[in-house]
């Protein structure tokens, strides 16, 4: 497959609907960006994190921003599993964020994800943002939503081992779930891996709607010099 680079973003929007969305549906990538290009602005909101899990979404996401640059956490109190109810406040707080930040790259839901919540985050996302690079991420669930994405992140195995690792550590109230398992976030990765033929064997996937082409100057200039379409006087 053709590689695509990161080298161009600056800044970037992290959209979740729950504490852990994030770190389960884009986690590794966002780690492999700010390796590979420390001190990238990220911003990261989440939309529902009560007072229980308020302590547990900031440390995971101090975690996983270290390397980041400028750095912010937005926690919100949406009643979990009820967006839809709430949509006219949660477009209105998307005007507010698009008022302040301006990404190059945005990591939020699907908008064919089964989770009402998700869906509400994905389709606000759109509404707010559209001229940016946007990402939609996966997350498994009992519902059995997963799709085929066309867009793929390789990440070494130390990588989704850091990712892993800080879930499974960070998010101590959701050990009782059936599906807060690190079998599953293994397996999610290594299959994703699979589909995009990945050199090390694990990756993330995302639903990519819409990619801009752009040339740099050089070839922009020759590209002018030898058009065919260019008239003759």
């Amino acid at each position: 497959m053709h590689d695509f680079h990161f080298d161009d973003i600056r800044s970037i929007l992290c959209l979740g609907a729950h504490a852990d969305d994030l770190e389960i549906g884009c986690g590794g990538t966002l780690l492999k960006i700010l390796a590979n290009h420390p001190g990238i602005d990220v911003h990261w909101v989440v939309f529902s994190a009560s007072e229980s899990r308020a302590h547990e979404a900031t440390a995971s996401a101090e975690r996983f921003m270290e390397l980041s640059g400028q750095k912010q956490v937005t926690l919100r109190d949406y009643r979990d599993s009820f967006f839809p109810a709430f949509y006219g406040s949660i477009k209105e707080y998307f005007e507010q964020i698009k008022d302040e930040v301006r990404p190059d790259l945005i990591f939020t839901h699907r908008r064919e994800d089964m989770h009402q919540d998700h869906r509400v985050i994905a389709e606000l996302t759109w509404c707010a943002y559209r001229d940016h690079l946007i990402l939609e991420y996966e997350i498994p669930k009992y519902e059995g939503d997963l799709g085929t994405p066309n867009f793929f992140v390789p990440l070494e195995e130390s990588v989704c081992r850091h990712k892993i690792k800080t879930i499974m550590e960070c998010f101590k109230s959701q050990r009782e779930k059936r599906w807060f398992s690190a079998v599953t976030y293994w397996a999610l990765l290594r299959l994703r891996g699979l589909e995009c033929n990945s050199p090390t064997r694990f990756a993330e996937a995302f639903y990519c709607r819409k990619m801009r082409v752009s040339w740099n100057s050089h070839n922009r200039s020759l590209l002018n010099q030898t058009s065919p379409c260019k008239s003759e006087e």
